[in-house]
């Protein structure tokens, strides 16, 4: 063995630098998991709003997937129509189904900005508490 040289990493460090590759990921991780925070605070006062029925049923929803409000527009309603609250049923479940789903993309699209996609690698999301 040469003078000098331990099993070829020079002087018995990490090969190639990796001490500081490390801390330099675990602040990256640390950063990720702030935004993230920040993001998700973002997400609760975020809102996305759906119509169906032309109108005649609108729900406002949040990023954490919480309505905020259903509306029912009664001038859509025919009252002297029996099949009209079966149809009102079905739109309110429509509509509520399309913004959980608006609300999920968004939340989805936002936590992908700052992650980049590595939430979807089992070894770094336990780190960023996926």
């Amino acid at each position: 063995m040469a003078k000098g040289k331990r099993g070829g990493f020079g002087g018995g460090g990490m090969p190639g630098g990796m001490q500081g590759g490390m801390g330099g990921m675990m602040k990256q991780i640390q950063k990720m998991q702030e935004d993230m925070v920040a993001a998700q605070e973002a997400l609760e006062k975020e809102t996305v709003e759906v119509s169906v029925g032309g109108g005649a049923v609108k729900v406002l929803i949040s990023g954490h997937q919480r309505v905020q409000s259903i509306t029912i527009n009664k001038e859509m309603i025919d009252l002297d129509d029996d099949e009209w609250l079966t149809d009102l049923q079905e739109l309110v479940m429509l509509c509520v189904n399309q913004a959980i789903e608006q609300s999920q993309e968004m939340s989805a699209r936002r936590m992908e900005g700052i992650t980049g996609g590595l939430g979807d690698n089992p070894l770094l999301s336990g780190l960023l508490g996926g």
